[in-house]
């Protein structure tokens, strides 16, 4: 067989496409993803490349599994390093702080679980303080497209790889503006749930009240695929915390602020007339479009590191510096030391939590059910001005993206039509903490000019075959408009941690609590590849089968059940308690070559 060249870059669902096909393996890529590596190490992108030997284990592994079985199966993603990998370095671009990790980071974990390959560990501005690129002992990573161009930071080699076409997809950090900066200078997609969404437990803190883990990637579509793998609480991590993503939706305005806005560096001209193009685009989407006050956002973006919010990088990481005299890299000490300032007391901190408090809550109301849109970036600069002047030139690069997670803003940075040849320009969507079907309704809206709910369907045909017949009683029986979710039972491979999981997910459900049939169904281990399980009712004494009750919205239970392949479909399964919801069925015929599983009254019990 010929193998298939890699793209310049390429995305999750053509990598799929390509091994179900047969036409590539994961080792192919994998292969072809190392000469490219070698050919761009000039661009300091990596600090733990990939191997071929760090990387067998995570092959043969995926050699026992067949491509239809995990979401991620095969998919090559890319880690920042100050993220944890098992048994690989983590540098936090620092080599005296390194220590070799004995697990993973619980982002990292849930993505191998779905078949990803963790590839290696990218560079970034040391301790993730930093939003250019160049501050690393590692080398300045290049731009991906104009290499004399900072790349952003501090998630800089996350973004880069992507962009390079090492990776599908990769992970990078965001306290104020790390997973959207470097998104918007190489033409990428930057998504930063809302706190806590993504767990944070494995990575190395910069401001552990404000840290995010991010995802980089080219097309939309995996940006949510890698969201409902990853979201979700973790019980050892006291910063997770449940933010269910509801299905996508359009928000019921627009927010921009009236103030004007300040563009910057040697591209400034480019910027303002690509950001003016970015409205006149904004414009023509038949949202209303409301002009707010956002003189509080710069004030809140102060807090962080012109206040005494930098203090907790300094809680974190102080000990450290003190004790590593001169290993920092100099700006970045620079900047973690301002945080031991004597004027930084208990009472400031309390005087600008107060300040602050009331910043959210402005926020939270003005942006209930709307988007915030602005420039990503109001400018760039190159590597050598950066190297010239590092703070300030440093301080631009978050003019629009400080005030977000101080103020528990979801946000996404997009690419928007390009400020000039090979220039990238991104704009950003902020929305409060539980607004991000709202980003999302209108990021798809604004990258493919049509609201794409994940389902891909929003009507689907039904066949009837009695009373909702034409002229029969019920063919005017009405849906209660007052309900908008209903519970949905499934026994098998949609439950939580196995591969299908993420269909829920994709369709706006979130876990609701385990429950078990009344005690007349049957079990069934079906012959298909991957097995699945077969609820069957029977009409003699049964046995009580384990489920998972999910909550789904109803505008997407007809899009998840027309998904569902034959001989499985929807019908009502009542439960122990007598109740009846909406779950998995399978049709009585193709039980009959099936194996009966039902003494182990559980899917899970079956493969536990």
């Amino acid at each position: 067989m010929k193998t298939v060249s890699l793209p310049k870059t390429f995305s999750v669902q053509w990598l799929r496409d390509m091994y179900i096909k047969k036409e590539l393996t994961p080792e192919d890529v994998v292969h072809q993803i190392l000469t490219r590596v070698e050919a761009d190490k000039d661009m300091n992108i990596w600090i733990t490349p990939p191997t071929l030997g760090e990387l067998k284990p995570y092959l043969d592994r995926l050699a026992t599994l067949s491509p239809e079985a995990l979401p991620l199966w095969g998919i090559p993603f890319a880690v920042k390093d100050n993220i944890d990998v098992a048994h690989v370095r983590t540098t936090a671009g620092c080599k005296e702080y390194t220590y070799i990790p004995s697990a993973h980071a619980t982002v990292v974990q849930r993505l191998i679980d779905a078949g990803a390959i963790p590839l290696g560990k990218t560079n970034l501005d040391q301790f993730a303080t930093g939003l250019v690129g160049t501050r690393s002992p590692y080398g300045e990573t290049h731009n991906a497209l104009k290499s004399e161009l900072i790349s952003g930071g501090s998630s800089s080699g996350s973004a880069v790889s992507v962009a390079r076409g090492h990776a599908a997809f990769s992970l990078g950090t965001d306290t104020a503006g790390s997973g959207r900066v470097p998104a918007g200078l190489n033409r990428l997609i930057g998504y930063k749930p809302s706190l806590g969404a993504w767990p944070s437990a494995g990575v190395v803190p910069a401001c552990k009240s404000l840290d995010c883990v991010t995802a980089f990637a080219h097309e939309w579509s995996d940006v949510l695929l890698v969201d409902s793998i990853i979201r979700g609480v973790d019980d050892q991590d006291p910063w997770s915390r449940s933010v269910v993503r509801a299905s996508s939706a359009l928000p019921e305005k627009i927010c921009m602020v009236k103030e004007p806005l300040s563009f910057y560096g040697p591209f400034a001209e480019q910027y303002e007339e690509a950001w003016k193009q970015a409205v006149k685009k904004i414009e023509g989407l038949s949202i209303p479009i409301e002009y707010i006050d956002g003189s509080y956002l710069s004030e809140a973006a102060a807090l962080l590191y012109d206040g005494p919010y930098v203090a907790e990088r300094w809680a974190d990481l102080g000990e450290f510096i003190t004790s590593h005299e001169e290993t920092a890299f100099p700006v970045t000490e620079q900047v973690l030391r301002s945080g031991a300032k004597s004027e930084y007391d208990a009472a400031a901190l309390f005087q600008a939590s107060h300040k602050l408090q009331s910043f959210k809550h402005k926020a939270y109301h003005q942006l209930k059910n709307a988007v915030l849109v602005m420039p990503t970036a109001g400018g760039t600069w190159t590597r050598e001005q950066v190297r010239e002047n590092p703070i300030e030139t440093n301080s631009d690069m978050g003019r629009f993206t400080n005030h977000c997670n101080l103020l528990d803003l979801c946000a996404v940075s997009l690419p928007s039509q390009d400020a000039d040849l090979d220039l990238p320009f991104g704009i950003s969507f902020f929305s409060t903490f539980d607004g991000e079907q709202f980003i999302c309704g209108l990021s798809e809206l604004f990258l493919n000019g049509e609201r794409t709910v994940d389902s891909k369907k929003d009507t689907t045909l039904v066949a009837v075959c009695g009373l909702h017949m034409r002229g029969f009683p019920l063919e005017f029986q009405t849906v209660d408009s007052k309900k908008d979710t209903t519970l949905v039972a499934v026994c098998g491979l949609h439950m939580r941690g196995f591969p299908l999981e993420f269909q829920m997910r994709e369709h706006g459900a979130s876990f609701v609590r385990k429950d078990q049939t009344s005690p007349y169904y049957q079990l069934f281990k079906l012959p298909t590849s991957p097995a699945k399980p077969g609820l069957l009712r029977t009409h003699q004494q049964g046995e009580k089968i384990e489920v998972e009750l999910w909550e789904m919205p109803l505008s997407l239970l007809g899009s998840f059940a027309d998904s569902i392949p034959s001989p499985l479909g929807l019908g009502k399964i009542t439960l122990e308690d007598g109740s009846e919801v909406a779950g998995f069925l399978c049709e009585a015929h193709a039980t009959e070559d099936a194996k009966d599983i039902t003494s182990y009254r559980s899917w899970r019990a079956v493969y536990s």
